[in-house]
């Protein structure tokens, strides 16, 4: 092809591309299968890799792609962005339109009506027909640039498609779309991170990440609403500036109506708060605005609000709602764990988008299906919980629940013992990998000091811990390398994780997060076994002839010493230099009761209990008749003093070591 030929088969891909995205996001009626969708886009993204010199920034190949930014810079807004003066009754409608006419002296108003969108505002500036900046509406005067995440969403037009304004800025709200936010919270559930608590904050955190990928992934639209500035169009009415919008190619929402009067838009309120559940995107309220753009300069503006536009507020929707979906949260210990996700409602004063349905019993007894309308409740104020079930609303469209006959996160069959499923997987798992992570390094178990639940999670986002191993490979440069981290906290963990590596076998086995397996009984286990060799050896009913070991605790144990990848991690902890400690010694300080005062600079409290209670001591919080030595660290409190006054005999922290060898 010559390269005027190149040139216009580039642009009318270009042209092909648009005109289908804006059927597909916008119109809702695409006329070309995805595949052949893919297929031009394939092909103009070959030609623009072969002739770099046709790229365009309003092509379609150009949405994503932006590398992760550092931060975001500051944007002035075209005019101020202003908030909503709420009104909350009809008597504050009616009372909204008698000082807007008395104020311009008009006995009769019309208003454009829109739904009053619970989404993040924009500003967004066009030059020449092109997408230039886009910004947050900040503090209304300045907002943060984020054009390389706005460029992502697909209903915002990178080239308008009137060419005859070469200058352009309007506004808008991007949202998350319901559909959208109950999959993204579904992936986040099945991940092990933590949901979003409505579509609003979904699509808040979406836009503000700095990297463009994560935002495009996450199915944000925009409905723009507003001309701030333009040429080349003269527009006298609020209904003509939405005429404008459309003819640009931007997503005008679908429910905007014209009222004659402000009983007509009281009406269009009170048919909206009804038909609210049917839309798939969150409001919570209707926004009037006066469609005679002139009055609006008459009119004026307070300190924050306009005088002619005001937010008629729903009535919060409390304690009902929608089961949109049940997913499955697998756990530390592999338990299946299924949960409601829900259409975000307001419960106490906090929005509730999902709620734990315990197990298949609980399911099953109060007959919850997906779809149904529920009654929700947050248990001790804190855990969203499905109480009741509106079984008359039903529609016949409701569905029931299944629990999966494997784990939807590694695929392993699922095990079901009384009420509960369990992933068959073992501590390999990835969804109970993280979970496994964290308790190894709990203050109950290892004890690594600095490496905290949140700690962990950013971690194993950025892949330097994927299984429990990798704790002690991590590096100083591996952390330095990240935000916040710096040579002294860096050297910290790392000090800690080493310290870590001279353990006991009880807090080794707590830490392994058996099912049925607490503290008390890994101390029990570690009293009746030499080493975790001799407790992998164990059969079955060897473990259940030890006093307080039942059926349940010594089938979890024989379960997960008998799989190859449980016992592969056990020897690249050895390999890793863990050290835990030979268990032969125990009962060298039986009958024996310590009491800790000051610091010890080798021990932390619970390690130093432990080290004693492997040992068969025991060890006081008080000091009493009972207590054989106290151990006195640095800086000991008042217990020093009448443990002298009572003679309890008194060694430091290098005899305590000499009782323990």
């Amino acid at each position: 092809m010559t390269s005027e030929s190149v040139k216009k088969k580039i642009e009318e891909l270009r042209r092909q591309i648009e005109h289908h995205s804006r059927l597909y996001y916008i119109k809702d009626r695409p006329e070309i299968s995805d595949s052949r969708y893919d297929e031009l886009f394939r092909e103009l993204k070959s030609l623009e890799e072969k002739y770099p010199e046709l790229k365009d920034a309003s092509s379609p190949t150009m949405r994503v792609g932006g590398v992760p930014r550092e931060g975001f810079s500051k944007v002035k807004h075209a005019g101020r962005m202003l908030s909503l003066q709420a009104v909350h009754t009809k008597k504050d409608a009616l009372g909204f339109d008698k000082r807007c006419r008395e104020t311009l002296g008009v006995d009769k108003l019309d208003y454009i009506c829109e739904p009053k969108l619970d989404g993040l505002s924009v500003e967004l500036r066009y030059e020449k027909g092109v997408f230039i900046q886009g910004a947050t509406r900040g503090d209304g005067i300045i907002g943060e640039d984020i054009t390389e995440n706005l460029r992502t969403i697909r209903s915002i037009p990178l080239k308008l498609r009137d060419t005859n304004l070469n200058h352009l800025v309007v506004r808008g709200e991007v949202v998350m779309l319901l559909k959208d936010f109950q999959e993204l919270n579904k992936k986040h559930i099945k991940e092990n991170k933590q949901a979003f608590a409505n579509p609003r904050n979904a699509a808040a955190g979406s836009l503000r990440q700095l990297d463009p990928k994560i935002a495009a992934g996450r199915g944000l639209t925009a409905f723009i609403y507003e001309v701030i500035e333009s040429s080349g169009r003269k527009i006298k009415t609020q209904e003509e500036s939405l005429e404008l919008l459309k003819d640009c190619g931007f997503m005008i929402n679908a429910e905007i109506r014209h009222s004659d009067s402000i009983k007509e838009a009281i009406k269009y309120h009170s048919g909206l708060e009804r038909g609210r559940d049917k839309l798939d995107y969150e409001i919570d309220g209707i926004v009037i605005k006066v469609n005679n753009l002139a009055y609006h300069d008459v009119l004026g503006v307070r300190s924050t609000t306009p005088r002619w536009a005001a937010a008629f507020k729903f009535e919060p929707r409390k304690e009902t709602t929608i089961v949109e979906d049940i997913v499955v949260q697998v756990g530390r210990t592999g338990t299946l764990t299924p949960v409601a996700l829900l259409r975000p409602v307001e419960v106490g004063g906090v929005t509730v988008s999902r709620a734990t349905l315990h197990n298949m019993d609980e399911i099953e007894r109060k007959d919850i299906r997906i779809k149904d309308k529920v009654k929700v409740q947050r248990a001790g104020d804190v855990i969203p919980q499905v109480i009741s079930v509106d079984k008359e609303a039903r529609t016949g469209n409701e569905e029931k629940f299944h629990m999966p006959g494997r784990c939807p996160v590694c695929g392993s069959p699922v095990i079901h013992e009384d009420v509960y499923y369990f992933c068959g997987g073992g501590i390999l798992c990835p969804a109970r990998m993280k979970e496994s992570i964290k308790h190894f390094a709990s203050k109950n178990a290892m004890d690594i000091e600095g490496l905290s639940n949140k700690t962990i999670e950013l971690f194993f986002d950025r892949g330097l811990i994927k299984a429990v191993p990798d704790i002690y490979k991590l590096k100083k440069e591996d952390l330095l390398e990240l935000p916040g981290w710096q040579e002294k906290s860096a050297q910290k963990l790392i000090d800690s994780i080493a310290k870590s590596k001279s353990t006991t076998l009880s807090r080794f086995i707590f830490g392994l997060g058996l099912r049925h397996v607490g503290r008390h009984l890994a101390e029990v286990l570690a009293a009746n076994f030499k080493d975790i060799d001799e407790l992998r050896k164990a059969k079955r009913g060897e473990l259940e002839g030890i006093k307080e070991i039942g059926p349940k605790a010594a089938e979890s144990v024989s379960d997960f010493f008998s799989g190859g990848k449980s016992l592969k991690i056990i020897e690249e902890l050895k390999k890793s230099g863990l050290k835990i400690h030979n268990e032969a010694v125990r009962g060298k300080l039986k009958n024996l009761t310590f009491l800790f005062t000051g610091t010890l600079p080798s021990f932390s409290r619970n390690l130093a209990q432990a080290e004693v209670e492997a040992r068969g001591g025991q060890v006081s919080s008080t000091l009493s008749g009972k207590v054989d030595y106290l151990v006195a660290g640095e800086l000991p409190g008042s217990k020093f003093k009448k443990a002298k006054e009572k003679g309890v005999k008194i060694i430091s922290e290098d005899e305590f070591k000499k009782l323990l060898k």
